[in-house]
């Protein structure tokens, strides 16, 4: 049970150390001027379909990284033989 809350708090942190970098406002922005560079015009469908990929992606690469956060190889395990 306690390897499930600890994998639940390095989830957390990571959420967090992830949201606190930038605000909303600076991740749309560098959002837009990305899109901006592959030649989208604002106010089209074209840069709101650009904008929701981008997010799209954030969002898959969130749980990716989620995923791996929770996921611990099992231990090693060494057997030996006895001698008497």
């Amino acid at each position: 049970m306690s390897t499930i809350v600890s994998r639940l708090a390095v989830l957390a942190v990571a959420a967090l150390a992830v949201t606190g970098c930038q605000s909303a406002q600076e991740v749309r922005a560098a959002d837009e001027s990305r899109c901006l560079s592959y030649g989208f015009r604002p106010r089209t469908d074209a840069f709101a379909e650009c904008l929701q990929r981008i997010d799209l992606d954030r969002r898959a690469s969130l749980r990716q990284s989620s995923r791996d956060a929770l996921y611990m190889p099992p231990p090693v395990i060494i057997v030996r033989d006895r001698r008497y």
